[in-house]
């Protein structure tokens, strides 16, 4: 009799494998995590993704490392299972009812001994949920099972690790506010003690020398290595032209970036890059230049396809150089890239631009530029065309999918003497000469 596989499952799913692993995705997980885009959460599958990245970031310490994987388990099932909700919905009141459920959680879901929360399977060489794993540990006491009860001390640390989270969700501008940070806010641990993250807005954009680099070095690129480097130039193009978000270009479970996304209005006859969601499960059209349409139509001749897409076009925007080695698209070529590899393209470039800054004597400049990342050309796109393009902050705000014109306000640089010009001839009266 074949063993059905949901027998083999604990109740509650372990999302992220061990550090070693973690990138490299799970066939079960991305099954659970498919499901759930599908009937209860769209944005799952992107969330996952985030999630995965920040962990990897704490792999040097491997206490961190199990402690938050350990706590954003346990968080987005209560998000995914119990109450479907995405974490970027979650609000001060539900972090208070989330802290009630961890604080008596089903029994079925307490756990008496530590186990692996994945295992190997000798048999086929894949790795699996243990259906060991319970995602709370209760205690014993000679031999008996003690009340689950969750400590202040490890309350706190829940809360700290969700903070730290939505801290990075914040600078990856996935989202705009930090629920954990504001429970705490108002929680009785409040008066004893603060916990605060570096929320660091991150709004670091390429200077027009940097960004000039980047151009120029990406667009040689494309000329002396066009089989690897068209795909480069177009993205870097995408990516600064419409400020998008690396999550708002690249593959996941339920969505695939296709060229019919640009558009054009039947009536006006302009173009624009549609996305059909974005953080919050917004959809926004993104107005494109005429530099934007120039290389789309470029991009697309090397690709041999029409030189502009219609309505019905299905080719990915971004397509792999080489078929996937695992995870849900292995083997396949004619597939978008995910967002390791667009970050991972994005990064080398940035470095070779840095390098041929600093061979023409912009050592600092080279040095700052590898600080910044695929992110930070969003923010390029917009400070430029704030402070340099002179584009309406409104017009920029509806671009860039901002929920409050003031988060735009942000990019807007002026100096003392900008805004004394500014100020220095101001009317009183603007109808004063009218005769």
């Amino acid at each position: 009799m074949t063993k059905n596989i949901t027998d083999e499952l604990p109740p509650v799913l372990p999302l992220f494998d061990a550090a070693e692993h973690v990138l490299q995705g799970n066939a079960s997980v991305n099954q659970y995590i498919t499901r759930i885009s599908i009937d209860k959460v769209a944005d799952a599958g992107l969330i996952i993704e985030h999630c995965a990245d920040w962990l990897f970031e704490q792999k040097q310490s491997e206490n961190n490392y199990k402690a938050y994987r350990s706590e954003l388990t346990t968080f987005l099932h209560w998000c995914f299972d119990v109450v479907a909700l995405s974490p970027i919905a979650v609000t001060r009141k539900d972090i208070a009812k989330y802290i009630d459920y961890c604080q008596s959680p089903p029994q079925t879901l307490i756990g008496y001994f530590n186990v692996a929360q994945f295992k190997l399977d000798k048999a086929t060489g894949e790795r699996s949920p243990n259906p060991q794993w319970r995602p709370f540990i209760g205690k014993k006491h000679l031999g008996k099972c003690l009340p689950y009860q969750l400590s202040d001390n490890a309350l706190k640390t829940k809360i700290a690790i969700l903070s730290s989270f939505y801290g990075y969700l914040i600078s990856e501008e996935y989202t705009e506010r930090n629920p954990a940070q504001l429970w705490l806010k108002h929680s009785r641990f409040a008066i004893k003690r603060k916990f605060t993250i570096d929320e660091d807005n991150n709004h670091h954009a390429f200077t027009e020398l940097q960004w000039s680099y980047v151009i120029s070095t990406v667009s040689q690129l494309a000329d002396t290595q066009p089989e690897q480097h068209q795909r480069s130039l177009f993205l870097i193009i995408l990516l600064y032209s419409c400020y998008l978000r690396i999550s708002e270009i690249s593959a996941r479970a339920g969505y695939a970036p296709i060229m019919s996304q640009f558009r054009q209005d039947p009536h006006s006859g302009v173009w624009y890059f549609h996305v059909p969601f974005s953080k919050s499960g917004k959809a926004r059209n993104i107005a494109i230049s005429k530099a934007l349409l120039a290389g789309l139509v470029d991009y697309r001749r090397y690709l041999r396809l029409s030189d502009l897409p219609n309505i019905n076009d299905q080719h990915p925007i971004f397509v792999r150089h080489k078929a996937a080695a695992h995870g849900r698209e292995s083997g396949i070529i004619n597939a978008n890239l995910g967002i390791r590899h667009i970050r991972d393209e994005i990064d080398k470039l940035i470095n070779l631009a840095a390098d041929n800054a600093a061979k023409d004597g912009f050592e600092h400049d080279s040095q700052l530029m590898r600080k910044l990342s695929a992110h930070n050309i969003r923010h390029t796109g917009i400070t430029h065309d704030i402070n340099i393009n002179r584009r309406p902050l409104s017009h920029v705000q509806a671009d860039a999918g901002h929920e409050s014109i003031d988060t735009t306000s942000q990019y807007l640089h002026t100096t003392q003497t900008e805004r004394h010009q500014s100020a220095f001839n101001k009317p009183l009266n603007h109808l004063a000469e009218i005769k």
